[in-house]
């Protein structure tokens, strides 16, 4: 069983937000990863529409998220569960850091509402 140190992580940066990555294909993992979403105060990402399932566990703050426009406010300890083909905004609306931790499948991509394809390169 391989053991990723918090040191071997690799951090990813997109629309504001950070991303470290620690089960991917290049730690070892075959079928799933999972990483550590920092998003900072005041930050809104982009809505996009995701191919996999993602379980999204909010560790601390709170955020807003909008899964198929319909908007829930997430506290720290709650889970969203992210189906295939759902279109999900993620926002910051407080003035603190929010952390989350992102399981999903191998080849995860999202989709922008621009047609604009996305890879993760922290969920592949």
């Amino acid at each position: 069983m391989p053991v990723i140190r918090s040191s071997e992580a690799v951090t990813h940066e997109i629309h504001g937000a950070r991303f470290v990555s620690y089960a991917t294909p290049l730690t070892g993992s075959r079928e799933l990863c999972a990483w550590r979403g920092e998003i900072p105060a005041g930050t809104k990402a982009p809505a996009h529409t995701v191919n996999r399932e993602e379980i999204f566990h909010l560790l601390s703050g709170e955020l807003l998220i909008t899964l198929d426009d319909r908007t829930h406010r997430v506290t720290a300890g709650d889970t969203v569960i992210v189906n295939p083909g759902a279109t999900l905004v993620v926002e910051n609306p407080t003035a603190e850091v929010a952390l989350s931790w992102v399981t999903t499948s191998i080849g995860l991509e999202a989709e922008l509402a621009d047609g604009t394809r996305i890879t993760p390169p922290w969920a592949n």
